[in-house]
């Protein structure tokens, strides 16, 4: 019987993958589980599994081939008495579970589902350890995502047998987390720690074909393959390994100038009395996720940012007329948001490029509006998504708004409250910003900024008075949306703001 080895499921938004490394090869014998090859996408690095034991027959995909999901690579032809998977060359969280010796089968832990565009995980903290007895369902560890914390549940009563993914260690989604002794059984000996950089070699002088990836990394740094030292399977060079050597090369002195180095530029010196008063503390997941995605956005989009400013005069009598009986109706706070947020639906219907987004040479146009309030929060910001905001009214809007933002607070939003916006609104006044330019939300082609509301005088009617004035900022795409589309989008939010009659209007 032959069974077919497909290309996993690579993410939301990965449709496809190079085969970077074969660890097998036609008629080797393979065990269950037991790693076969491994994909690099664009994003992550992902090791295939055999699905079955038996012996390699043939190889599909050879290294170097770009797959694309569930594409054939390699057939295995089912048979007694494969050899047993190896146990050191495994990486932790997908290394096949040894049995322990006692009479239930162990059990492996796996890392949940994360959401639909997660794809890793860093383990925060492990509440048991190897030996302790767990009950069906009881937290065994937790994991920090980019966004949110996820517990992990024991699968089944017994033993903690082994602990494959440590604290601080990063781990795929699906991949394995630990293993469960079932039953009375002792726990099983942990495996002792493979050096991770040490590989096998498997021969001399044979020649390894470096990772796709790390040929493109070579070549954007000017450096040569025999300049870095791999720590791949059969010392194969892997991107990781280019940036090693880019860094180190950077901190060398050079004796002519050189291309710019692909790493971060190495750290200016300290003094001995500065570094002892100095706290080094690592970034959290999500903060290194807001890094990212915020340089990528600056890396991708063509922004540009246009600014006007509002009379908030009308909008404040309104809210003071009505907020007690307001308040009385609806249960809620008659807030600043909600007037912003129906402005900038009303204004989104009449530019709807400020609300669509770029899908490689096609634009999506969004026929709803999916608003993004941006919030702060103690371990960063984050941006919940209150659904079809264009067809509530001020009531379901400051409902909505106080609900995520306490949510947000306490850390319990979960993936799919903070994705699909196709729009942002941040509100930096709360923290006395009177000025700045706000960074689009990708792929999202806008984002609004609101301001401290200050008294300032101006000229109405050929007199000056005090009126309580915001700056707005609108940053956009400047691929998608045009410098009058974004003028225009913003003035009609000023419209409405300065008259919001004009919303009850249509106008």
């Amino acid at each position: 019987m032959t069974t077919e080895v497909r290309v996993p499921t690579l993410g939301e938004s990965v449709t496809e993958a190079t085969v970077a490394t074969w660890f097998k090869k036609p008629g080797d014998a393979v065990a269950v589980d037991e790693m076969l090859c491994e994909l690099e996408t664009d994003k992550v690095t992902v090791e295939v599994p055999a699905p079955a034991a038996g012996v390699m027959g043939e190889i599909v995909a050879a290294e170097g081939d770009t797959v694309g999901v569930d594409a054939l690579l390699a057939t295995i032809t089912e048979g007694e008495g494969a050899a047993p998977a190896p146990k050191a060359e495994a990486k932790a969280e997908t290394a096949p579970a040894s049995k322990g010796g006692g009479s239930g089968e162990n059990v492996d832990v796996m890392v949940p589902t994360l959401g639909e565009s997660v794809t890793e995980a860093t383990v925060s903290t492990w509440f048991k350890k190897v030996g302790d007895a767990v009950a069906q369902d009881e937290m065994l560890c937790e994991l920090e995502t980019d966004k949110v914390s996820v517990e992990v549940p024991a699968p089944t009563s017994g033993t903690l047998g082994e602990i494959l993914a440590k604290e601080g260690d990063t781990v795929q989604a699906n991949g394995k987390l630990a293993v469960i002794s079932g039953g009375d059984g002792a726990a099983a000996t942990p495996a002792a720690d493979a050096p991770a950089a040490a590989p096998a070699s498997s021969g001399g002088g044979k020649d390894v074909e470096d990772a796709p990836s790390a040929k493109k990394a070579m070549a954007e740094a000017g450096i040569s393959s025999d300049q870095v030292q791999g720590s791949g399977r059969d010392g194969r060079v892997m991107k990781e390994d280019v940036a090693k050597a880019a860094a180190a090369a950077s901190a060398a002195p050079a004796p002519a100038p050189a291309a710019a180095p692909t790493a971060p530029a190495p750290r200016a010196p300290v003094s001995a009395d500065d570094a002892a008063r100095e706290e080094r503390v690592k970034m959290t997941r999500l903060r290194q996720t807001i890094a990212r995605r915020l340089k990528d956005s600056q890396n991708t989009a063509a922004m540009l940012t246009t600014y006007n400013e509002v009379d908030m005069t009308a909008v404040m009598a309104l809210r003071n007329e009505y907020k007690d009986e307001f308040l009385k109706k609806h249960g809620t706070k008659l807030g600043f948001m909600s007037f912003f947020t129906k402005a900038c639906c009303h204004a989104l219907k009449e530019v709807p490029e400020v609300n669509a987004e770029i899908d490689g040479t096609d634009i999506v146009y969004k026929n709803f509006v999916h608003m993004g309030i941006a919030a702060g929060t103690p371990t960063g910001l984050v941006v919940p998504v209150i659904r079809d905001a264009d067809q509530m009214g001020f009531a379901a809007i400051e409902k909505a708004i106080a609900e995520k933002g306490a949510r947000a607070r306490d850390g319990k939003l979960s993936m799919a409250e903070m994705q699909g916006g196709t729009f942002t609104i941040s509100n930096g006044g709360v923290y006395g910003s009177l000025m700045s330019s706000p960074i689009l939300n990708p792929p999202q082609s806008g984002i609004l900024g609101m301001h401290k509301i200050q008294q300032r005088p101006m000229v109405v009617n050929g007199e000056i008075v005090a009126r309580p004035m915001m700056y707005l900022a609108l940053s956009y795409d400047h691929r998608i949306v045009d410098g009058k589309g974004a003028v225009t989008f913003l003035v009609r939010v000023k419209d409405a703001l300065e008259d919001p009659r004009r919303l009850l209007m249509d106008l």
